[in-house]
């Protein structure tokens, strides 16, 4: 008599997600999951914090980890960013390196091998930017160059803007975890409190919307998210904090135009994220230098 087929293994376990600044880490996870859990912008470093994505697909659920870029730091504020951003390995069951196929960053990809060299567990590449590559020669030729870098399961080519072969590489990422678990309900997406991810929709508006050094500058903190008393909307006040005077100016703007540009595109993603009405209130302050401060560089919670 012939034996019973046994039903496929529930599989889950950690992704951390690294490479590069703009090598596209945040689009991709949002892309996977199909909602917007992580900030982005065209501008490097947007990303500062580890962001919990949960993807949830037949037989497996997959904790993705968000961080941020990995360069050569060269302050306190930024090594702490990095840091950050390697400690996530050491939590991981697969690390998912996501390389700019378009603009290679050669410099950040070398800190990214050395570190995925000395790694044991495993590791897979995803070349992001592909329908920015014409050469199809070019593109080989970096499938090559990673899978002689470093051990990994895979070299995957995608587009997270597109999202040509993502699925593809979420089945090569569930293909190496482990068998486990569901550690979140099926509705859940991220563990992340709705009153951080609205601070972060604010500092992604200031990275999107100034120019020159102001983005770098930024942080934000939300003193109050509270339902109103009639209950049909949710009060936010939040502050914008900036390292000097000149930035506030251009932060705020004009008659106060750029500062009601940035609460307005901000309320509208935060109604959406909620699913309720928003009275969002922004303020200004400036506290110098604040990324040369060990104590405020903490208490704006990085």
């Amino acid at each position: 008599m012939s034996a019973t087929p046994h039903a496929s293994a529930f599989k889950s376990g950690v992704v951390t997600i690294a490479g590069a600044p703009n090598a596209g880490k945040s689009t991709l996870l949002n892309r996977i999951l199909g909602e917007k859990v992580s900030i982005i912008s065209s501008r490097p470093q947007t990303t500062r914090n580890r962001i919990l994505g949960v993807c949830h697909r037949p037989g497996a659920q997959i904790l993705f980890y968000d961080t941020p870029g990995i360069f050569a730091a060269g302050d306190r504020f930024n090594t702490r960013i990095v840091d950050a951003a390697f400690s996530a390995f050491g939590d991981a069951d697969v690390i998912l390196a996501v390389v700019d196929a378009a603009q290679p960053d050669r410099k950040a990809e070398e800190l990214l091998a050395q570190q995925l060299r000395t790694r044991k567990g495993a590791v897979i590449i995803a070349l992001n930017k592909v329908d920015l590559i014409t050469e199809k020669g070019t593109l080989l030729e970096m499938i090559r160059r990673w899978s002689a870098r470093c051990p990994c399961e895979a070299v995957v080519p995608i587009s997270a803007l597109d999202g040509t072969q993502v699925e593809t590489l979420v089945a090569a990422l569930i293909a190496a975890l482990p068998e486990g678990p569901a550690y979140f309900p099926e509705e859940t997406l991220t563990d992340a409190t709705e009153r951080f991810i609205a601070a972060e929709l604010i500092r992604e508006k200031v990275f999107r919307l100034t120019g020159e050094e102001v983005p770098y500058a930024t942080a934000v903190t939300v003193e109050a998210f509270k339902p109103s008393a009639d209950g049909k909307r949710v009060n936010i006040e939040a502050t914008i904090h900036l390292e000097r005077d000149s930035q506030k100016g251009i932060v705020i703007g004009k008659g106060g135009a750029m500062l009601k540009r940035i609460g307005t595109e901000a309320r509208r993603e935060i109604e959406q994220m909620i699913q309720a009405r928003v009275f969002l209130k922004l303020f200004v302050r400036v506290q110098k230098n604040w990324r040369r401060d060990a104590k405020a560089i903490e208490r704006f919670g990085y």
